[in-house]
């Protein structure tokens, strides 16, 4: 290889590695969380914090993390957010108390902020619109998909065989890895917009109002939606949230333009992703409450059921890469969502206490896997279309917070949803018929989804585009700054009380009813 196409493939190798560590990060914690309670002592609120804290972190500072790299450049954030990350992680891993392990969270949620915006632009640097960027978008997503599913694999593995710190401390030669890779990439640092200002009022309000709304969303699981906390809180979010749309509109450089989701292709792609990932990672969650529950998988077994799900995601990418110049953004999100929303209702037509795996879950989760894998390069192309270079990070955190805050307000409803048709019971034929009923609610949300991506994206959408466009081996060029496409795994966990696949403790976990190895009964749903 010439220089030229081997700083190509590093800055290809540098995303793809980012992309697959965030996503492990959230899965692999989780599945430790009964390790870390035992081992330093949590309370059962305490615990929640291991997972919220980074949650919060994340969603709450996204926005700033898109708009930093449109201002000081992808090297400087991406180098930033890699040494913030493994710093914070190697923390945990030596982490005495709950409130070090606690902070070693929140600080991994502020590098995972920067990391998940600027990540993707170094695919955009490297391959220009058209075919070859469609193959890196597929790929994105198959890393997003590996990540999820080697995290909840090996989460098991590593606690059991050296600690709940193995899973926290793998990441760091990861970190390590990216930051050699960074370096051979030859990825410039980029021209730091002088001009420009950071809107320090507008960040300040979107971080604190998405960080809010998160955490009321979240908090869902121990707090009633009617309870005062929860209203208060989700009633001050909204508050400087609409204080935020005040204050963009009057700035001269915001961190939202306003005007930005008057372009139809993007805000197709921000309502699109809001309602997909409402529906995808609720789903997620109750499979694996199913599976261990129901059918009585153990963690590990559970981790090996959903390889088929990454296996469906990998392909239905490959088909995306292929398609997407033939049948446009706006189809093929259409069809997409459709056949997400039709392995939905797999789940919930399957979803019995006699099901088995290849009738309740190999089946459904395949077509539900195809369809969400052939969501990941429309998602990119519409959410990057007409887009000025130097408001790629904009869009990129704009996009993400989309993902976040679906999955955080997807999770909290069909949590309650399925907690009310569960009723009191805890048998395994009530505990499925809850799940069953969530499952009904996230094939809804995705025919929604695809009914946005007709009306908002009739035709071909934005084919035209990706079709007419050369297929270079990636000539670099010179802006790095390009709107990612949200982390498929970046959604965050109600309650690790209710982990989706946690640890030997898991059974006693979620609904009413539920008996814990002590005898006590669960009373959340």
């Amino acid at each position: 290889m010439d220089d030229q196409s081997r700083h190509t493939r590093w800055l290809l190798v540098v995303a793809l590695v980012v992309q697959f560590m965030v996503a492990l990060d959230m899965s692999v914690v989780n599945v430790a969380l009964p390790d870390m309670r035992g081992d330093l002592g949590f309370t059962p609120q305490g615990l929640l914090w291991v997972v919220n804290a980074y949650a919060l972190a994340f969603g709450g500072l996204l926005m700033l993390g898109g708009r930093l790299a449109d201002l000081l450049g992808s090297r400087r954030v991406l180098t930033a957010g890699l040494v913030l990350f493994g710093a914070a992680s190697l923390a945990g891993g030596l982490a005495q108390s709950p409130g070090g392990l606690i902070a070693a969270r929140a600080v991994q949620g502020i590098g995972a902020a920067a990391l998940a915006p600027v990540a993707f632009a170094l695919i955009a640097l490297a391959f220009p619109a058209g075919p070859a960027r469609s193959r890196a978008l597929g790929l994105w997503g198959m890393a997003g998909a590996a990540g999820g599913a080697v995290g909840v694999l090996a989460g098991g593995v590593l606690t059991d065989a050296a600690g709940w710190r193995a899973v926290m401390l793998v990441n760091v030669p990861i970190v390590g890895f990216a930051l050699v890779g960074a370096a051979r990439s030859g990825l410039r640092g980029g021209t730091v917009r002088t001009g420009a200002r950071l809107d320090v009022a507008g960040a300040l309000l979107a971080t604190a109002g998405t960080t809010l709304l998160v955490l009321g969303l979240v908090r869902t699981s121990t707090d009633a939606w009617g309870s005062a906390r929860t209203l208060g809180t989700l009633g001050a979010a909204v508050l400087l949230l609409i204080a935020f749309v005040v204050v963009e509109r009057r700035t001269a450089d915001p961190l939202l333009r306003p005007g930005l989701l008057t372009q139809r292709p993007v805000l197709t792609a921000n309502l699109f992703c809001l309602l997909l990932s409402s529906g995808q990672f609720a789903a997620f969650y109750f499979v694996s409450l199913y599976m261990q529950q129901v059918l009585d998988y153990g963690p590990t077994a559970a981790g090996v059921a959903f390889l088929p799900f990454s296996a469906g995601v990998v392909t239905g990418s490959v088909i995306a890469t292929r398609t997407v110049a033939a049948l446009g953004t706006g189809r093929l999100l259409a069809l997409g969502g459709l056949l997400t929303a039709l392995g939905m209702a797999g789940f919930a037509a399957t979803a019995r206490a006699d099901g088995s795996f290849l009738h309740s879950i190999l089946g459904p989760s395949l077509v539900c896997s195809i369809g969400v894998g052939m969501c990941f390069v429309p998602l990119g192309t519409a959410a990057t279309t007409d887009v000025a270079p130097e408001e790629t990070g904009m869009a990129s955190g704009l996009l993400n917070s989309a993902r976040q805050v679906g999955g955080s307000l997807g999770l909290a409803v069909l949590v309650t949803v399925a907690a009310r048709v569960t009723g009191d019971g805890g048998r395994p034929a009530d505990l499925a018929a809850g799940y069953a009923a969530a499952f009904w609610v996230c094939a809804g949300l995705l025919v929604v989804a695809a009914l946005v991506a007709v009306v908002l994206l009739p035709g071909r959408g934005t084919a035209s585009r990706a079709a007419g466009a050369a297929d270079p081996e990636a000539a670099p060029v010179e802006n790095p700054e390009a709107a990612p496409v949200a982390a498929p795994e970046a959604a965050p966990v109600a309650d690790p009380e209710t982990a989706p696949v946690a640890g030997p403790e898991s059974s006693q976990k979620n609904f009413p009813g539920t008996v814990d190895p002590a005898g006590s009964r669960s009373t959340q749903g």
